[in-house]
């Protein structure tokens, strides 16, 4: 039996739940909030279809941004990141490398992880937050919000990498 649309729906469970009832009520300083959610775009499978990676991206984001208060914000801004991810991607693999290759400090090595996880983590909070607050005119803020959070969620996305590897060592 193929378990893979079940770890799937598993993580995405797991995902929405963990942001909704413990990390929207984290606001470091009054400005940054960890953005976890995108871990489960971020680790899908290399070639996994770019139309089910989409409506993935909008579903996550719409339920997210029905309990962030941010309507359409996070459904936008994770639409686009899937949109983007295979060109990401491809900045931080090899033609050699397995297509059904699942990013992660397993796969690729920890700092080519680490740069895929920024860039990926940095795009969405430009677009989240820039999209959220929909002008540029408090730029300190903006800024503020936008490096706040991408610190936190990149110290939750390695660690959620951290403990998938110790998951699939087990396995």
């Amino acid at each position: 039996m193929h378990l893979e649309p079940l770890r799937h729906i598993a993580l995405f469970v797991l995902l929405v739940l963990l942001q909704v009832l413990v990390l929207n009520h984290i606001h470091l300083f009054g400005v940054a909030t960890p953005l976890l959610y995108i871990y489960f775009i971020m680790s899908m499978r290399r070639d996994y279809p770019r139309w089910a990676l989409l409506v993935w991206a909008f579903a996550l984001g719409l339920i997210t941004d029905t309990f962030q208060n941010t309507p359409g914000v996070g459904a936008a801004s994770l639409t686009l990141l899937a949109f983007i991810r295979p060109n990401i991607l491809q900045l931080f693999i090899t033609r050699e490398m397995a297509e059904d290759l699942i990013p992660s400090s397993a796969s690729l090595s920890r700092i080519t992880f680490f740069y895929y996880s920024t860039i990926f983590t940095a795009i969405y909070c430009v677009a989240f937050f820039t999209l959220e607050m929909f002008s540029f005119f408090n730029f300190i803020l903006w800024l503020q919000r936008t490096l706040g959070s991408l610190l936190l969620t990149m110290v939750l996305v390695m660690a959620a990498d951290s403990l998938r590897r110790k998951r699939d060592r087990k396995e």
